[in-house]
């Protein structure tokens, strides 16, 4: 729980950082925000090998689901390097994480189904926590300029 907390903490931090430096409020795209930060190098480094940066780092909006560093050593060992051998299957699960639009937690009901970038939908489900299939959202409502990241602590699977 305090290793969530302290992610969370410093996602915060990052996250609610833009460049004021020189009276700039531009907040920044889901792919920065998400190298800033320092707990998804696995997440930016599949979307590197996906040859998706462009498109996260595009107009968008998009809505995010993503896996911390966690979450990937959390697969059993050798998924990432095979994932990253096989380019078709990376990117069929890094677009199941990603839904058009920008899908803020208000944004959502018991029971929904969001269709992902991938063509296959996810499931939502409230309770005593925010679930995306079998992912916990650990931390939501992270805005980017061209969207919204919701942390999950899984690295869910389309079928």
């Amino acid at each position: 729980m305090i290793r969530k907390t302290l992610i969370a903490t410093s996602f915060i931090a990052l996250a609610s950082a833009p460049a004021f430096a020189d009276n700039h409020a531009q907040a920044l795209d889901i792919v920065d925000l998400a190298v800033a930060n320092g707990n998804f190098t696995t997440l930016v480094a599949a979307v590197e090998a996906a040859g998706l940066v462009d498109t996260l780092k595009g107009e968008g909006p998009f809505t995010v689901f993503a896996p911390t560093d966690e979450a990937f050593a959390a697969l059993p060992e050798g998924t990432v390097e095979a994932l990253l051998n096989d380019i078709p299957a990376l990117t069929a699960i890094l677009t199941y994480h990603v839904v058009p639009g920008a899908v803020m937690s208000g944004d959502l009901s018991d029971g929904m189904m969001a269709e992902t970038v991938n063509g296959q939908s996810v499931t939502i489900t409230l309770g005593d926590s925010v679930m995306v299939d079998n992912a916990t959202v650990v931390m939501a409502d992270i805005e980017a300029s061209n969207g919204v990241i919701h942390v999950i602590d899984t690295v869910i699977m389309p079928e």
